[in-house]
């Protein structure tokens, strides 16, 4: 069975407030479907193309599960919270 993977790199945060509420619920969302953070921020080094402000990367067990964590009701929740404070650019992605 393929693993699954959120991506999102954000090309700016514009209320850092709501960003961190945003990021407390949405961590008890990713607890829930026993989801695991592999990237959250940190250093990067731009090797080519764009610079993003900030990159998430979390691994689920499975693409399926993947997808139950994105649209689940605590996941959504969350998700409204960023409504026009970030620009992101957001995927669900099946992996090995």
């Amino acid at each position: 069975m393929s693993k699954g993977y959120i991506i999102c790199v954000y090309e700016s945060i514009n209320d850092d407030k709501a960003l961190k509420t945003y990021a407390t619920k949405a961590r008890l969302a990713v607890e829930k479907y026993n989801g695991k953070f592999l990237v959250r921020g940190g250093k990067n080094i731009v090797t080519e193309g764009k610079s993003f402000v900030r990159t998430v990367v979390i691994e689920f067990d499975s693409f399926e599960k993947t997808k139950n964590f994105f649209y689940s009701p605590e996941y959504q929740a969350a998700h409204e919270l960023l409504e026009n404070t970030v620009v992101r650019n957001h995927q669900i992605i099946e992996g090995s």
